[in-house]
């Protein structure tokens, strides 16, 4: 539904259209399934704004107005169910369910291997005191003039 919701944030969707009936209708397709979806609507709503606005224009002209003497307001505003019937008529699936399990699957074996840092502990060892300025163990120490050799210097 987010998914939808984001390929349509700009376009006008007429009130009736069920989001979550396409949403369901559409569970398994691929973000770019849906955007194809809700793009092919959005088209059909343009082209038969086009038409209309097409025929208006013929209609004036016969009547001898001019486009400027009218200011009709847009023939389609907003995006039909029609639209998106028209539209599911071309969808298509292009994640099989195959291809949805084994990204499941590796998501989990992902998610599972991110846990593995979480538990991490060094054995209980005696603190022994550091040799040298910033930990160098011994590499350098802290000798002066000798900052070429020594990153922690």
């Amino acid at each position: 539904m987010a998914i939808l919701k984001s390929a349509l944030r700009k376009s006008p969707v007429a009130k009736d259209v069920d989001m979550g009936l396409l949403a369901s209708v559409t569970k398994g397709f691929s973000g770019a399934d849906l955007t194809e979806i809700c793009q092919r609507a959005c088209k059909l709503a343009i082209r038969e704004s086009i038409e209309k606005e097409i025929n208006q224009e013929k209609e004036r002209q016969r009547n001898g107005q001019t486009a400027m003497e009218s200011d009709d307001p847009d023939p389609v505003p907003e995006i039909r169910r029609d639209h998106f019937e028209e539209a599911m008529k071309f969808a298509r699936r292009s994640v099989s369910d195959n291809d949805i399990r084994k990204y499941e699957m590796f998501a989990q074996t992902l998610q599972q291997s991110r846990g593995f840092g979480s538990q991490f502990r060094f054995p209980d060892q005696q603190q022994q005191p550091s040799q040298g300025a910033g930990g160098s163990g011994g590499q350098g120490g802290n000798r002066p003039g000798n900052d070429d050799d020594d990153l922690y210097a």
